[in-house]
């Protein structure tokens, strides 16, 4: 990478002097300034190879400048700086020809890098670029958080705005993966079209095929008239597949038969429909996991994870939990209950706990406290009583007997049951829980008898045809009892 000048405008004095050093030691000439009508003037008289920029500068905001800047000089690369760091400020940066978006405080080693690919990786001959978004404060933000963690997300879904790629967003229960898909519906270029969800856990099995693609007066019994499916519902726009490990094997493979072809036919019909939507799919399953199982299709999974967003659990975000707190009190308020705030000691108890439900359980919890409490201020004492069984969950690990594990797994399920707002967990709930207690009970075994499966048989109770069999079916790696 040669020398280049950069052009950095920031109101902080620290952050121009650590720019300005970092940057000149790599042989750059930094130019920098406090102000947006001297960036604006080094510009206009054509100098500079790069701009750095904040958004909030003392007579211009940032991102107003940059569309002026990419108008002037189309081939000037923009990184936007920014302490609002919201999915609107990434979405904004992005729409108006940002090459890159940073949250402050920012890492310097990550700042560096993009400021060499800035620098070094070739103009793309076109670019699409979404419509303005609309003004929005951040009460009224699909994602909230500032947290490294939904940072990221944030430049992601920034990136994919101005895209129809397949998008496949992983997560635990109650973590967001539905906003996440709204979010970039509404910010993309397919909002003026529909959007249409489909929870695939909740739908009976023989009549996955006909929600998804419709159905012909006749084709089935009961079927009276002409049905129209998500798939034609979603014209236009983006459907959004929820629980996609949940989906039969058989409706899987019509599904990539869509996404290979780009059309599909009703149930009973024979004419083909062309399929004019965006897939956006959606699991806290681990789909290798039932790949290896027989259970989800190889090659539909490659189809769907052509861009990944792993949501992360609350327990790795706690610093959001104050901002999520005021959102949700706040939106208490709108629906006529009291709004409350939390003292100190009360909000760190709640970063403390693990969150099983994640930021829907947080939200149930704001309910309860506007709802049932009576004081304006909550406090610890409150909190607690509504945590009160975290620490025995915690307590029971030492445990030993049968109880400890059945009020465990008690606790565990009512967890499980609580997080799933307004309505039952996916079928199959029997099942599932089985495989969670299995896999780790089989693992300890097998590390107990050092990988020998038929003293782990003996120990277990079970035949050793058995457990072959479950070692198969969970796959489960035997060496692991040799290390």
């Amino acid at each position: 990478m040669s020398a280049a000048t950069i052009l950095v405008a920031d109101d902080d004095r620290a952050i121009r002097t650590v720019l300005a050093q970092a940057l000149g030691r790599l042989g750059h000439d930094v130019r920098t300034t406090s102000n947006a009508a001297t960036l604006w003037r080094w510009v206009s008289d054509g100098e500079g190879d790069l701009v750095i920029t904040d958004v909030v500068m003392p007579d211009e905001n940032g991102l107003d400048l940059v569309p002026r800047i990419k108008k002037l000089r189309p081939e000037l690369r923009i990184i936007v700086m920014s302490a609002q760091n919201t999915l609107l400020t990434a979405v904004k940066a992005t729409e108006r020809g940002a090459f890159e978006y940073l949250p402050k405080p920012f890492d310097l080693r990550e700042l560096v890098n993009v400021v060499e690919r800035a620098l070094t990786v070739p103009h793309a001959t076109s670019a699409a670029s979404a419509a303005a978004a609309a003004e929005d404060t951040e009460e009224q933000l699909p994602l909230i958080g500032r947290s490294p963690a939904m940072q990221e997300i944030y430049r992601v879904l920034a990136r994919l705005m101005g895209t129809d790629l397949t998008v496949m967003i992983t997560g635990e229960s109650g973590t967001g993966k539905e906003l996440v898909a709204r979010a970039l519906h509404d910010y993309g270029k397919r909002r003026a079209g529909p959007f249409v969800a489909i929870n695939m856990a909740a739908i009976p099995r023989e009549l996955i095929e006909s929600e998804l693609f419709g159905h012909e007066k006749g084709s089935f019994t009961g079927a009276m008239a002409r049905g129209v499916g998500r798939f034609e519902q979603a014209q236009g726009g983006t459907l959004f597949l929820d629980e996609i490990g949940d989906m039969p094997l058989e409706a899987q493979t019509r599904l990539l038969r869509v996404l290979q072809q780009g059309e599909y036919t009703t149930v009973g019909g024979r004419s083909p429909i062309r399929a004019d939507v965006r897939i956006i799919a959606a699991t806290h399953r681990d789909l290798r996991q039932l790949i290896r199982q027989g259970l989800f299709r190889e090659d539909l999974f490659y189809r769907l994870n052509v861009v990944p967003i792993r949501l992360p659990p609350l327990r790795e975000r706690a610093e959001d939990i104050p901002a999520l707190m005021r959102h949700f009190f706040a939106q208490a308020g709108q629906e006529g209950l009291p709004i409350k705030s939390i003292d100190q000691a009360a909000m760190d108890r709640l970063k403390a706990y693990r969150w099983p439900g994640n930021v829907r359980e947080l939200e149930n919890l704001v309910r309860r406290l506007s709802a049932l409490y009576s004081q304006e201020m909550i406090g610890v004492d409150a909190i607690e009583a509504e945590l009160s069984e975290a620490p025995a969950a915690q307590a029971t690990a030492a445990g030993n007997g049968d109880d400890s594990l059945s009020s465990a797994a008690e606790r565990h399920l009512r967890d499980y049951f609580a997080a799933h707002k307004g309505g039952l967990p996916p079928a199959g709930l029997y099942d599932r829980v089985l495989r969670e207690i299995e896999r780790p009970l089989i693992q300890l075994s097998l590390s107990a008898t050092r990988g020998n499966q038929l003293k782990a048989a003996q120990l277990l109770g079970l035949n050793r045809n058995t457990l072959r069999k479950k070692v198969r079916e969970l796959d489960i790696d035997v060496a692991r009892g040799l290390k």
